[in-house]
């Protein structure tokens, strides 16, 4: 999906947002974007595999608070177990592997990482990678462009070499977002605190469709009372959607803010719930 779909989608997503107790329909959000309806229809249906109105349902604040209920005792199972929970997608063939402490220390001394810029369904985006694996990706802020991207990755590897490889990165981004990981295991390499990837890791446990609480995360690694702390390790997470941060809401139901933009964090969320209940269906159906 073109990445002049996503930003239709995250304009739908806006007008959704202001105007959520209206519950609108989709003849007044196609006329609100300048639509056809039958081109919104089809847009939806091809780029998140619901209609907008089921993809309204998945954005409301009730919604997310009784996904949040359901998750638990599946997140706890999942945690407990080691595993990345019950679903088929990505998670289950992500790896990571964090530096040492000397390299941590060395900021990337001796070490090149390719770069690049290409679009996704959710936008334009960023990413780097080294031979060990992706060690930065980010959707573009269209204010500050890929040049902040890059600062972003400088400041985290300050003495690595880095190379601009437009075609890998193309690659890269073809296989996070569109390619199958059950023949393309991901592998992420994470520069942080020890309490940083100790909460990135449990993010990868979380089951696509699946939301989880700060607190949540936090008894999930042990430190109940560090709920702020989870909060604070979220938001520097590096990698984007591979380390699912936008899985993450309060106990209310409220979706919180995300670094990437609130509207590609509700879709994140919308496109992922969406696309497993269709699993879901679809796995039912099959049965003999």
């Amino acid at each position: 999906m073109s990445e002049a779909a996503y930003a239709t989608v995250a304009q739908a997503i806006r007008f959704l947002r202001s105007h959520a107790r209206e519950q609108p329909g989709l003849s007044e959000l196609a006329a609100a974007l300048g639509v056809s309806e039958f081109h919104l229809q089809r847009l939806f249906s091809d780029w998140a595999g619901i209609s907008p109105k089921r993809f309204l349902q998945f954005l409301s604040k009730e919604d997310a608070r009784q996904r949040l209920r359901a998750s638990a005792s599946v997140l706890e199972a999942s945690l407990e177990a080691g595993l990345s929970g019950p679903g088929r997608l990505h998670d289950l063939m992500v790896s990571c592997e964090a530096v040492t402490p000397g390299e941590y220390a060395a900021g990337g001394a001796g070490l090149e990482i390719r770069y690049g810029v290409a679009a996704t369904p959710f936008g334009e985006a960023f990413v780097a990678s080294t031979l060990r694996g992706i060690c930065r990706l980010e959707f573009i802020d269209p204010e500050h462009g890929a040049a902040h991207a890059l600062d972003n990755l400088q400041a985290e590897w300050p003495h690595a070499t880095l190379l601009c490889a437009q075609e890998a990165a193309k690659a890269l981004l073809g296989a996070v977002f569109q390619g199958d990981p059950r023949k393309t295991p991901l592998r992420l390499l994470l520069r942080g605190t020890n309490f940083q990837i100790q909460v990135w890791q449990a993010l990868l446990r979380i089951p696509p469709g699946a939301l989880a609480s700060y607190g949540q995360i936090a008894r999930a690694i042990g430190k109940p009372q560090a709920a702020r702390a989870v909060g604070s390790a979220i938001g520097a997470n590096p990698i984007a959607c591979l380390i699912p941060c936008h899985r993450v809401i309060r106990e209310s139901g409220d979706f919180s803010s995300y670094r990437w933009g609130i509207e590609r964090k509700q879709a994140l969320i919308a496109c992922e719930a969406g696309r497993h209940s269709l699993e879901a269906v679809h796995d039912l159906t099959a049965r003999p």
